[in-house]
Formats: C-alpha cells, structure tokens, sequence
C-alpha cells in the first residue's frame, strides 16, 4: 500500500466538515491486472430525488523541489486514474487536491492554467492548517 501524501489528514477532514463521507481510504481501482489506490473515495447525498455524488480524490503536498515537477507527476497519476476510474466507477469525479499556497504560486501560471483546462482536471484547494476545503474547480 503507497504511503499516505502528508497532508492526508487534512483534506479527509476538510471533506467531512463539508458533508462529505469518506467511503474508502483509499479507494482502490482495478484495471486488468493493474491495481492502483486513489487517496480518497467519497460520497455526498443531495437530495432525495437526487441521490448521490460520488468522487475520488488524490492529495498531493507539493512539498519536493521542483512545484513543476511535482506537478508533471500528480498530473500524470490523476489522468492515469482518471482512466481507470472511466471503466471502473464512471459515475465517480476525480480531483487532484493541492495546498493553497501551491495553487497561488503554480496554478497562477500560464502553464499550470493551460494544462487543467486543456486536461480537464478537477481542482480542490485546501488550507492543510485549518483542515478546510477552499475552493473546488471543475
């Protein structure tokens, strides 16, 4: 089992003070013989015509380096589930969540900026000190 991102804890709680309930931790994905763990599964009951809102959410601390580089990677794990989850739970969204002070820095870029939209990433922005969800971009 992968090591749990540093900021875990806070973004599950976050999602809890938000409605939210954490149904895997972490939700493991088949694909073939390929098995992958996204950090988090969850779910959100609307309304009771409604049902449900079902999402994946894989957390990342930004804390190497290199912002890019860390980015390069999440980015290529999020599509990568992203994937897997179309053929698995195609009812579930994927988000890349990422701390505030990342998203101020990498995501006011020109770079970041144009890879989420051409990409299509989902996007949730967390303070990992107040355990809060800030923002949520789709």
């Amino acid at each position: 089992m992968p090591a749990k991102d540093l900021f875990h804890q806070a973004v599950k709680r976050g999602l809890e003070k938000e409605g939210w309930v954490i149904t895997h931790d972490p939700l493991v994905v088949k694909f073939g013989k390929d098995k992958m763990s996204v950090d988090l599964g969850a779910e959100k009951i609307l309304a009771a015509e409604r049902g449900s809102e079902k999402i994946a959410v894989e957390i990342k601390s930004f804390l190497g380096d290199s912002e890019l580089f860390d980015y390069h990677a999440a980015l290529g794990q999020f599509l990568n589930y992203r994937l897997a989850l179309r053929f698995s739970e195609p009812e579930r969204v994927l988000f890349l969540a990422v701390p505030v002070l990342t998203y101020r820095s990498l995501f006011s870029r020109d770079f970041a900026q144009a890879s989420v939209r051409e990409y299509q990433v989902n996007l949730i922005v967390y303070d990992p000190n107040g355990e809060v969800i800030l923002q949520w971009q789709r």
